[in-house]
């Protein structure tokens, strides 16, 4: 591991992936028992999206596309057009709790995978918690990328957000 200059998640699984690869082990994408749990496109709640909350989604996909393609995060939160905060190290749980102080309510948190993401070893995820960190924040919206992110515990999810008017849709 001492070649690898640059020391991010995927410049180290990539050496490992490559170090098992030439003795002989083939590894598979970690989605591949569970694809039924990587939603498709389309609004996942009973709540549609307002058309402020929809410009929200698409201001903030191509805001966090931009931080994935950098390697910064998956994740940001937007309120009418305005970046409220941006997912680091921290994880995606914590960057709601934080844009939800910052925003006091109301606010869109985005998802994305990264570019080239690996699936073999990493794949957003989102669940029970998100949800339950989505109504401590007041959020409106959680939208997520369709087909690469790994929802858990969704019906149960679904139920809690329909109930506290939490819209989720996956693009």
């Amino acid at each position: 591991m001492d070649s690898i200059k640059v020391k991010k998640a995927d410049t180290i699984f990539g050496a490992v992936a490559k170090k098992l690869a030439e003795r002989g082990f083939e590894l598979i994408s970690s989605t591949t028992f569970i694809e039924e749990h990587l939603p498709e496109k389309g609004t996942l709640t009973r709540l549609e999206p307002s058309f402020a909350v929809w410009e929200d989604i698409y201001f903030g996909l191509e805001l966090a596309r931009e931080v994935a393609r950098l390697d910064i995060g998956q994740s940001v939160a937007v309120k009418s057009k305005a970046v409220m905060a941006v997912e680091a190290m921290e994880g995606t749980d914590n960057l709601i709790r934080r844009a939800g102080k910052l925003s006091r309510g109301g606010v869109t948190i985005v998802k994305v995978s990264k570019p080239k993401q690996d699936l073999r070893f990493d794949i957003p995820v989102i669940g029970l918690n998100t949800i339950k960190n989505l109504i401590a924040a007041r959020a409106k919206c959680l939208c997520f990328e369709a087909g690469k992110t790994l929802f858990i515990d969704k019906e149960e999810s679904l139920a809690l957000a329909d109930k506290k008017g939490i819209a989720i849709v996956a693009v």
